[in-house]
């Protein structure tokens, strides 16, 4: 299994990402390695006129918005359970995330097997050799505070993934903007949306092992905060196409979410100090010399509370005739490590986020993203403009 730290000294791209984020941190006290619980302090920003149009929207489901908060989501009945676009509604629930359930989420497994690979199209790249992850450097709000874990209810339980904050065109320097897979939010065509849907970043930020968690101060579990989905929006082609390991779906196995703090007044990337750009239109696979995927691999054997990254020159990967190419680069992150952002540098020197973690082989050798083009885009800029200026 070869080392990764010759490419990684060679492209600058792991120092990239944490310069990103040098001196955003949630403390004010830069010396300080536990950042302050101040982002989760202040009192809830819910305003009537958002309490009433959620409950509105709610009712329009059948949704009584007290019951579904006091445990009716529990209710998996496929008769009710919500799944075309519109339909997306994720009510705060206050204190459901607790960091001894946030711990307790599993990797949505089944969602990152080989799948059935049915024709390459003559374009599909040799498979590469597994790359090692690398656990990232802590405080984790120093060097990678973009990324994080969105947590989610599904049929099966509490589940976890990784995501991104992005910036938004439409609210510079103000995003509520989240990155993630669409197998994260939605089960695809034989399901939903998702529930409970909420987003962490920089999770762990010290980088405690599972049972140090058990002790461990909220702000060093959630050192910005819970932030909550209020919309979602996934590809067309995920929801009608995506499947337990994939399926046609996976080239199109991409989500933007849009949040909103549980509690505070603050934006995500105010509060975060920093928001990646997205690039929809990455050169070709032999053009690029790197490709940096960073997320919370949670499937054995990782155990989900610690951040890790991999850097390898990215190949081609053909899932079936007629769907784009995917992205593919060696890394031995499994299941929790979904949903999380690929990175390549820019002309400017500066990371773009060119992809997320789709799928992967059970023997856990490489990964697969979505290359991000026209229909990407769209969701995209229909999110920022649906939240522009606020």
């Amino acid at each position: 299994m070869r080392s990764i730290r010759p490419l990684l000294a060679a492209t600058g791209l792991a120092a990239a990402l944490a310069l990103t984020a040098t001196g955003c941190g949630p403390t004010e006290d830069e010396s300080s390695d536990k950042p302050s619980d101040s982002a989760s302090a202040v009192a809830g920003n819910e305003g009537s006129a958002d309490v009433a149009d959620l409950a509105d929207q709610l009712k329009q489901h059948g949704i009584d918005p007290d019951k579904w908060k006091n445990g009716a989501w529990k209710n998996w009945d496929k008769d009710d359970w919500l799944r075309e676009a519109k339909d997306f509604v994720n009510p705060v629930i206050e204190d459901l995330w607790k960091p001894e359930r946030m711990t307790t989420a599993k990797s949505p497994t089944k969602t990152l097997a080989a799948g059935d690979i049915s024709g390459d199209q003559g374009v599909t790249d040799p498979e590469p050799a597994p790359v090692r992850a690398e656990a990232e450097d802590k405080p984790y709000h120093k060097n990678a505070a973009p990324v994080g874990k969105v947590f989610f209810d599904a049929p099966e339980g509490s589940m976890v993934c990784s995501a991104t904050v992005i910036k938004d065109p439409k609210n510079p320097g103000k995003s509520n903007l989240v990155w993630t897979a669409g197998h994260c939010v939605h089960a695809g065509q034989a399901g939903g949306w998702y529930r409970n849907i909420a987003f962490v970043p920089a999770y762990n930020d010290l980088g405690k092992s599972p049972a140090e968690l058990e002790n461990a101060q909220p702000q060093e579990v959630a050192p910005y905060g819970v932030y909550w989905a209020d919309w979602v929006s996934t590809s067309g082609e995920w929801i009608s196409q995506g499947g337990p390991t994939g399926g046609e779906g996976a080239p199109y196995d991409y989500a933007v979410m849009h949040v909103k703090p549980e509690k505070g007044t603050k934006t995500l990337e105010e509060t975060v100090g920093v928001a990646l750009d997205v690039n929809f239109d990455a050169p070709e696979a032999q053009s690029i010399s790197a490709m940096g995927a960073w997320g919370y691999p949670a499937a054995p054997p990782f155990d989900g509370a610690i951040m890790h990254k991999c850097v390898d020159r990215p190949g081609r990967l053909s899932i079936s005739p007629g769907t784009p190419t995917m992205w593919r680069i060696g890394c031995t992150m499994t299941g929790g490590s979904s949903g999380g952002g690929w990175f390549s540098e820019q002309p400017n020197g500066k990371l773009a986020l060119v992809s997320n973690t789709s799928i992967g082989p059970v023997t856990s050798g490489w990964l697969a993203g979505p290359r991000l083009g026209e229909g990407a885009q769209e969701i995209y800029t229909t999110m920022s403009d649906k939240f522009a200026g606020r």
